[in-house]
């Protein structure tokens, strides 16, 4: 396995790329250890030191690191980390609840020109902008 990574206009926070899914579609915010418990891939990056933040999104992991570190320390034990894990076949995410699943889009039907151009226009504008950071966006309703 070979993972890339990619600087993102945030000094603290890197992207990852390890050349095949990680959730597939959609994406997730961990902003604690405490909140990673249905990841078991952020519950092992949460373990190395000065990781503060894990974002799983398509194909890519960003993490985010307290000032202490230094990125030519964290970087690999980072890649080690993810590598382990997907060499493990262990799950990215555990099942979550259907709320938590939830990705319908709502919407009514006489809206949906309206919502074609929104999403033609966060595709286009929003998502390139958010993906330089690290991150994704997903239009839920109108």
């Amino acid at each position: 396995m070979f993972i890339q990574t990619e600087a993102t206009p945030n000094p603290a926070t890197l992207k990852f790329l390890p050349g095949r899914p990680v959730l597939g579609r959609g994406s997730v915010d961990f902003v604690s250890a405490a909140e990673a418990t249905s990841s078991p891939l952020a519950e092992r990056l949460f373990t190395l030191p000065g990781v503060v933040g894990v974002y799983l999104g398509d194909d890519f992991v960003t993490v985010t690191k307290s000032g202490d570190e230094e990125w030519s320390v964290l970087k690999s034990i980072v890649m080690a980390a993810i590598m382990d894990h997907f060499l493990s076949g262990a799950p990215v995410l555990h099942d979550l609840d259907d709320a938590e699943q939830a990705e319908d889009e709502e919407f009514a039907e006489e809206d949906a020109p309206i919502v074609h151009q929104i999403k033609e226009l966060l595709d286009a504008r929003v998502r390139p902008a958010v993906a330089q950071d690290g991150g994704d966006i997903v239009f839920r309703g109108f």
